[in-house]
């Protein structure tokens, strides 16, 4: 039985009755039944950079204004991502490095060989076969019929990009999805539906499959075909990486879950954002000129990742507070997108929203995420088609939503289409 099954959400502390030096964020279950906002909206007002203390996570500062998330994620020399990006330690025997949980100057050289794939000149390439995918992706849903978003549009979708990008055998593309789901179910991040040695098992047939691949790949000269496999097997930089199994794996698992993840639940928060607030689908209708500005609010709305953490590499000042040699600092990203003292009418969904763009889902800094382009993209490109063909993707049921402090995930979004009329 899960533990889904078992919990009460009336059971979580109350945010205003618990005292402030108490209050703690950390817990997945908050996320998944929408019980963080008054967390954060009262750390915002009271103590903006707040110490915690648990036992599953131990020490940790909590920072939760934007502009204090800000300063902290452009200080990468101050505040290290290494060794690991999530609220909790991994284990000593299964530490997976990666470039985002890594300083330069090994950070910088890793990214910079895979980022071409998401660079301007690529995505040129890949917008008419996205827009095709989108198109055959809308075209084969039911009309009238309750069906999974998550399922049918938001998995699939970003699973065949993300197949594109690895050039990963289109059949097994579904093995993408599941292998993101397993890196993200970890106590790490508050979710313990997986016992951890099964989590490494599964992952573990992740790295054998890559395997494969890599060894498919080498040997293609200095100009190799632009998909992470190919740029990270052929780089003189990166080549021996496949001889480092767990380095391997962690960039694996970085790429996939920073490609699959993030889109799918800002396009199934899209759809949940817009019947939540009818004004902005009737705006909408009125104006699909709107779209990309839409996509950077629903960003923002959505918050895709909650948070990043780093740790102090010296004793430092933070809003007022001293923060520790060696102490982990949290950055709450999806309460900085909610601060009201940074972004006017911040807890209103604005799909004509001015500067939509100031949010801090990306982050900032050397960690900026690297797809950001390729995400608003292909949010872009889906909404364009969407209203081409439906008056109303109506949701017709309550979401269930992932159990983390990390992801903002959907597992299932109950619509049903409503066809133009």
């Amino acid at each position: 039985m899960s533990v889904a099954e078992t919990f009460d959400p009336s059971e979580l502390p109350d945010p205003y009755a618990t005292p402030i030096e108490e209050l703690d964020p950390s817990d997945g279950r908050l996320f998944e039944h929408q019980k963080h906002w008054a967390y954060f909206e009262r750390l915002r007002k009271e103590d903006p950079v707040h110490l915690s203390e648990n036992e599953e996570f131990g020490r940790f500062w909590n920072v939760t204004k934007f502009k204090d998330i800000l300063a902290v994620d452009t200080n990468h020399q101050v505040f290290s991502s290494e060794p690991s990006i999530v609220i909790g330690d991994p284990p000593e025997d299964f530490t997976l490095p990666m470039f985002i949980a890594m300083d330069p100057p090994k950070h910088d050289v890793q990214r910079k060989i895979v980022a071409p794939t998401a660079a301007p000149a690529n995505l040129i390439v890949l917008e008419p076969m996205i827009r095709e995918r989108v198109c055959n992706i809308l075209d084969s849903l039911p009309i009238g019929e309750k069906f999974n978003w998550v399922d049918k549009v938001s998995i699939e979708l970003t699973t065949q990009m993300l197949a594109t990008l690895f050039d990963f055998p289109f059949e097994d593309r579904r093995l993408l999805t599941h292998w993101s789901d397993v890196a993200t179910t970890t106590d790490q991040v508050g979710n313990n539906y997986m016992e951890e040695e099964e989590r490494k098992r599964i992952l573990w047939e992740c790295y054998d499959y890559f395997v494969k691949l890599w060894e498919q790949r080498t040997d293609q000269g200095d100009k190799p075909k632009m998909d992470f496999v190919s740029l990270l097997a052929n780089n003189p930089e990166t080549k021996e990486m496949v001889k480092n199994p767990l380095e391997y794996l962690g960039n694996l698992i970085l790429l996939i879950v920073g490609g699959n993840d993030t889109t799918r639940n800002s396009i199934s928060g899209g759809v949940l954002a817009l019947n939540q607030h009818p004004k902005e689908y009737d705006k909408l209708r009125a104006d699909p000129s709107v779209i990309p500005n839409m996509v950077s609010e629903i960003i923002r709305w959505q918050t895709p990742l909650a948070h990043m953490r780093r740790v102090a590499t010296q004793d430092t000042e933070l809003g007022g507070k001293q923060i520790k040699k060696g102490d982990k600092v949290v950055m709450w990203y999806i309460s900085g997108n909610r601060d009201e003292t940074e972004i006017d009418r911040a807890n209103d969904f604005l799909i004509d929203r001015e500067k939509a763009r100031h949010h801090i889902a990306f982050g900032f800094g050397i960690h900026r995420c690297m797809g950001n382009r390729v995400a608003e993209m292909q949010l872009k490109i889906l909404w364009e088609e969407i209203m081409k063909r439906f008056d109303f993707v109506e949701v017709v049921g309550e979401p269930e939503r992932l159990q983390s402090n990390f992801v903002m995930g959907f597992v299932d979004l109950p619509v049903v289409l409503h066809p133009k009329k």
